[in-house]
């Protein structure tokens, strides 16, 4: 896909993955929009197959390759959750996956790429190295690559989420995702907006990892060197196709403190049963800490995923 995905692009992928990935559900629940002054819908992708969104994109992208490309296989660098979607995409397809992860991410994520078949090689926890040793994967193997989130098929598969959302609920003031290399919430803005043009575009990030907020105040790209959040999935930075996706559409990107992160996540497993993990909790905390931004409106909240190391779950004691 060379040129931005736009509305329709976006509904014809719906078509190509509807055999790989589920349609999640939109659920409510009283005590978060009480907590937030607002009505919240949730679009529950931690739901999704391999728990998160990252299925969507990752189908997408799989199932659009020749066979010539996709014959040596794919091969990605990954925090968890695009790896385990790739796997899946791969495996589906029959064709090799081999992905890169960084050595701090949680065990359960570790395991789960590969679970679902994936080859997996480890690096140092930085931007730089995860694309060295990607290269030396795709030296070694041949695989076609599959960016997490800089690339036109992901995104448009990750907006898929948004169309769904908006199908059913039509009459949304605004929508929020959590955002770490953009590509959720590229998707979800083209599609929301596609299909409402009033619609309001909002992201939300770790205050530890606010390079998207730095970067559109910036009008430039600033990577994130040394993120500090429990939100493993949203250490990315922005692309150089999700940036001006979100340059142009995006109302605002909201801070959450981890403090804030770890309370969202704690509320949504009590009060709605939910499993979420930290970076799909990130929304919610940046709407309880600026109440003012949506209060009173009805807003579409993408929960990310679901992945979570119950063995270290953030309000455990040490």
């Amino acid at each position: 896909m060379v040129l931005p995905p736009d509305l329709e692009t976006i509904r014809e992928t719906a078509g190509r993955i509807r055999p790989w990935v589920h349609r999640t559900p939109v659920m409510t629940c009283a005590s978060l929009d009480s907590w937030l002054g607002a009505r919240i819908f949730l679009k529950c992708e931690n739901l999704q197959k391999v728990g998160a969104f990252k299925a969507r994109g990752a189908a997408n992208a799989v199932h659009s390759l020749s066979e010539e490309q996709a014959a040596p296989g794919v091969a990605t660098h990954s925090s968890g959750n695009h790896g385990q979607a790739l796997a899946l995409a791969a495996r589906t397809r029959g064709i090799p996956a081999f992905v890169v992860m960084p050595r701090n991410v949680p065990a359960v994520k570790k395991a789960a790429v590969a679970g679902y078949g994936a080859r997996v090689s480890y690096c140092e926890p930085s931007v730089q190295a995860r694309e060295q040793a990607l290269a030396a994967v795709v030296a070694e193997t041949g695989a076609t690559v599959i960016h997490p989130y800089n690339d036109y098929r992901i995104i448009a598969g990750q907006g898929t989420a948004a169309l769904e959302l908006l199908e059913e609920i039509p009459d949304l003031d605004a929508v929020i995702t959590p955002v770490g290399g953009g590509g959720l919430l590229s998707g979800t803005a083209i599609a929301a907006r596609g299909l409402n043009p009033a619609i309001r575009i909002l992201g939300a990030e770790p205050a530890g990892a606010d390079d998207a907020i730095r970067s559109l105040a910036a009008g430039r790209i600033i990577p994130c060197e040394h993120p500090d959040t429990l939100a493993d999935g949203l250490r990315g930075t922005l692309g150089d196709l999700t940036f001006p996706i979100l340059r142009d559409h995006v109302a605002q990107i909201l801070p959450a403190s981890e403090r804030g992160i770890v309370e969202a996540m704690r509320l949504t497993w009590e009060r709605t049963k939910l499993i979420i993990e930290p970076s799909a909790a990130v929304p919610l905390a940046a709407l309880r800490e600026a109440p003012e931004v949506c209060a009173g409106l009805r807003v579409g909240v993408i929960l990310s995923g679901g992945n979570v190391d119950l063995d270290n779950l953030p309000w455990s004691p040490p």
